[in-house]
């Protein structure tokens, strides 16, 4: 049998991102929270953190911490149904990972009347698209939204639809770098803007129009930066439609060449086993993100 305060010990160093917030989040001193980790670690016969800055789970941490999040979401169904067992009557808390570009976007609007209604709490952890999932393989949350089909084993994943990414800069931009410089292959040349290390978009727009190899780039991890980057004359870059209906209608924003949008495919995966909060959250999104995202090619 599992002593859950253990595994909550372990969740908890891993979703502070360390010790000491791990510490204040469950009301002890680090040296106490320490001292669990290694009685965990005694008891399962092998780590289940590798101590770095920050902190990782082992494989074996990262099925622990699926099974915290799964039992954590079934207690919840079971305070619903016998009501006495929940002693402090708090609000519900889900922890769910997403791309900063769906959080500035379609997410709050989809989700903020289900989360009013049924006194949800969110944890939001933002991850780029592509790799958000890792955070549900961690263990570290219930759900995620993100570019990737195929679910974890013991997940589910559901279409949501697709976000259109225009490749965007300003006009004094295009006029320096781009007007009558040899068409698209001028992009090549030209200061381009990267959410992080892990975004590809700029890449595979170049690819869809034939180009390939190294691009000068800023770095910008801010979805409100990026595009005041590009409307400062900084850089060019595939930026959600959604994002910049008013600069698109204004003129501050134009496409760089006629090259196609990119649609990107978001799903949500949850855990098959996540109880009744996690479906009915599930059920909600799959009405409800539609009226943003693109349905076509799902």
């Amino acid at each position: 049998m599992f002593d859950y305060k253990l595994l909550a010990a372990l969740a908890a160093v891993i979703e502070q991102a360390g010790f000491e917030r791990a510490a204040q989040a469950l009301g002890l001193s680090q040296s106490a929270v320490s001292q669990r980790i290694k009685l965990l670690e005694a008891r399962v016969g092998q780590p289940v953190l590798l101590r770095g800055a920050p902190p990782q789970p082992t494989e074996l941490g990262q099925r622990l911490l699926n099974h915290v999040q799964q039992v954590r979401l079934l207690e919840r169904d079971l305070q619903g149904q016998v009501p006495e067992l929940d002693e402090n009557r708090l609000p519900e808390r889900l922890r769910i990972a997403l791309n900063a570009d769906s959080l500035l976007t379609w997410w709050t609007a989809a989700v903020a009347p289900f989360c009013i209604a049924n006194r949800v709490l969110i944890d939001h952890v933002l991850e780029d698209q592509d790799v958000a999932l890792k955070r549900m393989r961690a263990g570290e949350v219930a759900a995620c939204v993100c570019a990737v089909e195929r679910p974890l084993a013991g997940a589910r994943s559901l279409f949501l639809g697709a976000m259109r990414y225009r490749a965007l800069a300003s006009p004094a931009f295009i006029d320096r770098y781009l007007a009558g410089k040899g068409g698209p292959p001028a992009l090549l040349q030209a200061p381009a803007i990267v959410f992080g290390p892990d975004d590809q978009l700029q890449h595979r727009y170049l690819a869809s129009l034939g180009l390939t190899g190294a691009f000068a780039h800023h770095l910008c991890p801010s979805s409100e930066g990026f595009v005041r980057l590009m409307e400062n004359d900084m850089g060019w870059g595939l930026v959600p439609e959604l994002q910049v209906q008013s600069e698109l209608r204004s003129g501050a924003l134009r496409d760089v060449s006629s090259g196609q949008p990119i649609d990107v495919p978001l799903y949500w995966h949850h855990w098959r086993n996540g109880g009744e909060l996690l479906a009915e959250l599930t059920g909600y999104l799959s009405r409800s993100a539609g009226r943003w995202l693109i349905q076509a090619g799902g």
